[in-house]
């Protein structure tokens, strides 16, 4: 055999070795999921996700796993990466990978829309939604735009007029067959922003088998930061949550302000008061006059807000968002 033929075989055996090797080796989204569920922490597991992320040659398998991951994050209330990790696996053109549940690109991009809304980042949430996911045929995503809309409107809200238009076209959306596959979750925003029974009654009676009419009926809670906890409302307005703040200097202030004045800014909302004290100590290391307030809700589980007192020239926003801190005003 010549030195060209025993190059060119040499060459071919290297070749298929390498194709062999790497099909052997090959990484899938589910062995990743399944070794990082046997580590010992939450930690260890999204730290051996991340990891494994660059390692995935193949594009289906690559995003499912970024898929997982993105809605990982958002569980942890990592809105930021988990947009990142959304966008990034609707920029995969790989399919659904074998063993993982099928999602399509234009729920992605909705995805990373919801988690905007959750951080108070309307702009980039409207951003996405002007995005070509416009151009879909799948009813229910048309119906989720619709309503994301709404939600940007009333998110980038600075006064309870300025909610009025949503809350009245979000009404006018429980009456519409187009918006049926929506429903549970309009109703549930019109529940939280305008504490309304019937809202809460018609979530029960027509859509009782949905998340949401379980967190109606306190069975279970939601996301810790979900954008319409922070929407301009008044105080009468949240429904059948009762504030704790009796200090003399409040109740007298309640009674002598006007209607729309904003009282205080939120900081944070969080199930574990150990969290919540932690964000205050930050906020009074920047010198703010930070404390606790709280929240009960009719399942019986009490939420510990982070508040900040207005002052009297109105700044007291500004001045927290200068200093890092993402805030919501609060109208007596």
């Amino acid at each position: 055999m010549n030195k060209f033929l025993t190059f060119a075989a040499a060459s071919l055996f290297a070749l298929i070795s390498h194709q062999l090797f790497s099909e052997e080796k090959a990484v899938s989204a589910y062995s990743v999921i399944k070794e990082a569920a046997s580590k010992d922490s939450l930690e260890q597991s999204v730290s051996y996700i991340s990891k494994s992320i660059p390692e995935i040659t193949s594009p289906a398998e690559k995003r499912a796993l970024l898929i997982f991951y993105g809605s990982l994050q958002e569980q942890q209330g990592l809105y930021a990466k988990a947009i990142d990790s959304y966008v990034k696996a609707a920029s995969i053109a790989g399919g659904n990978a074998k063993e993982m549940p099928k999602k399509s690109n234009e729920t992605l991009v909705l995805d990373a829309v919801r988690c905007a809304l959750n951080m108070g980042d309307w702009q980039t949430a409207q951003n996405y939604l002007n995005s070509s996911v416009r151009n879909s045929s799948d009813p229910k995503i048309l119906a989720l735009i619709k309503l994301y809309e709404q939600c940007c409107i009333l998110s980038k809200a600075e006064n309870i007029a300025e909610t009025e238009e949503a809350v009245l076209l979000l009404q006018t959306y429980t009456t519409l067959s187009s918006m049926k596959p929506v429903l549970p979750k309009i109703l549930l925003i019109l529940w939280n922003i305008t504490g309304k029974t019937e809202f809460a009654d018609s979530l029960k009676k027509n859509c009782p088998n949905s998340p949401e009419a379980a967190i109606v009926k306190g069975e279970i809670q939601t996301m810790p930061t979900p954008f319409y906890l922070f929407v301009p409302r008044s105080q009468s307005g949240v429904p059948e949550i009762s504030v704790t703040d009796s200090s003399p200097e409040k109740q007298a202030e309640k009674t002598t302000e006007p209607a729309e004045k904003i009282i205080r800014q939120q900081l944070g909302l969080f199930k574990e008061k150990e969290n919540a004290q932690f964000l205050v100590e930050r906020a009074r290391e920047k010198g703010f006059n930070a404390r606790i307030t709280t929240e009960t809700r009719p399942s019986g589980t009490t939420y510990f807000l982070v508040v900040v007192d207005e002052e009297k020239n109105g700044g007291t926003g500004d001045l927290l968002r200068s200093s890092g801190f993402e805030c919501y005003p609060i109208f007596q």
